[in-house]
């Protein structure tokens, strides 16, 4: 018999939410094709029983939730793990991506079934959240890295971390991946007035942790002879976003939020250069997206970003030294070509879903083997 693991934490499969849901998605297709039984639980709008049906050879379990938010996704949570613990067989084990309502993941360790948690990139350090949701998520960090059996890390930092606060035997590292493109239509791109490969775009929420003012003034602080792309939702009503928008010459493009896969995909690899704010967080899905699609990346300077962008990309700390690192990568096509080609290379190097998905399943194996059910490993084919 193959070994079951039911993946929980996501809002399910297919992706349409965010990079869990698109982990979940990968991890979970590539342990169907080496044998696994892959159980997917999926959160579903609105009022209503909970039902099963299959997805691509995935068996989804189909939790209606008519909250949204936070509230919501607690609800869901813990709807799940009862259903998971009703139907727990001895031998299946449990992958839980993220931690924010960890303390529900007690519930498993008490009956000893192996859990594999992705412990998230210390979500709980965003000065968005406010004080309160810091130390509430804290909380649900310290419980999940407590009672997980292995703690994934989706950056070399982020396993530093773990290590420090809950040693070193149960932390392993696996990024996020994304899919490589090779080639795309130009249609996406020519449908905004652009040319391809005679822009820059960056793609991210728009919050100030994420440097999209410093981005946009360093880029609106000279002529740069093409557009940047600023994809993502920017309003009248919050301020920041207000910002962003007063700082851009006319050579910054808005589009709003663009969620079909295929657009976005036509729009990175059509693009000149990838410019990357983030300040926190991991290994971002995004910046792998980009790099998968062999983008010359100019990100901002801190480890997370040049550990997964790598030596040969470009880095840069504020507005003002950005706008000198601009002259010189947008004036050097040469320079931006070798940038792609690294970043294509980086990318296969560590951030393909196959050596993602076999870093999973070792994962569940030793997970396995922790709680002694080694034995039934023996059904899934190596």
């Amino acid at each position: 018999m193959p070994s079951t693991v039911r993946i929980l934490g996501t809002h399910g499969v297919p992706a349409a939410y965010g990079g869990f849901e698109t982990a979940a998605e990968h991890v979970g297709l590539y342990l169907r094709d080496q044998g696994w039984n892959v159980i997917v639980y999926c959160q579903i709008p609105g009022e209503g029983p909970t039902t099963v049906d299959d997805w691509n050879g995935l068996q989804r379990v189909l939790v209606h939730e008519p909250r949204e938010g936070w509230k919501g996704t607690s609800s869901f949570d813990l709807t799940s793990i009862r259903h998971a613990m009703r139907e727990h067989v001895d031998g299946d084990v449990w992958l839980t991506f993220g931690y924010n309502t960890g303390v529900f993941d007690i519930i498993p360790r008490l009956r000893r079934i192996p859990n594999v948690i992705n412990m998230d990139g210390m979500e709980w350090t965003r000065k968005r959240w406010g004080v309160v949701k810091q130390g509430i998520l804290l909380a649900n960090e310290r419980l999940a890295g407590l009672v997980g059996d292995v703690l994934i890390a989706d950056h070399p930092v982020i396993a530093t971390y773990l290590r420090r606060h809950f040693g070193k035997r149960r932390v392993q590292t696996i990024t996020y991946g994304a899919p490589e493109v090779l080639d795309a239509p130009t249609g996406p791109v020519e449908e905004l007035g652009l040319t391809p490969d005679d822009y820059a775009m960056i793609v991210c929420r728009p919050i100030p942790e994420n440097s999209v003012l410093e981005i946009v003034q360093a880029w609106s602080a000279a002529e740069r002879g093409m557009p940047l792309v600023v994809v993502g939702p920017y309003g009248d009503d919050d301020p920041y976003h207000v910002a962003v928008r007063a700082a851009a010459s006319d050579e910054v493009l808005f589009p709003g939020s663009i969620f079909e896969p295929e657009r976005i995909q036509s729009l990175r690899f059509h693009s000149a250069l990838y410019l990357h704010g983030h300040t926190v967080g991991g290994t971002n899905p995004s910046l792998v997206e980009a790099m998968g699609a062999g983008n010359a990346v100019i990100a901002h300077d801190n480890p997370y970003n040049t550990w997964v962008a790598g030596p040969d990309n470009a880095y840069f700390t504020g507005a003002d030294d950005l706008a000198g690192l601009l002259d010189d990568v947008l004036s050097d096509e040469g320079r931006r070509r070798r940038m792609g080609a690294a970043s294509r290379e980086r990318f296969r190097a560590e951030f393909t879903w196959a050596k993602i998905g076999a870093e999973y399943e070792q994962a569940l194996r030793t997970a396995l083997a922790r709680r002694g059910h080694a034995q039934q490993q023996t059904g899934v084919n190596a």
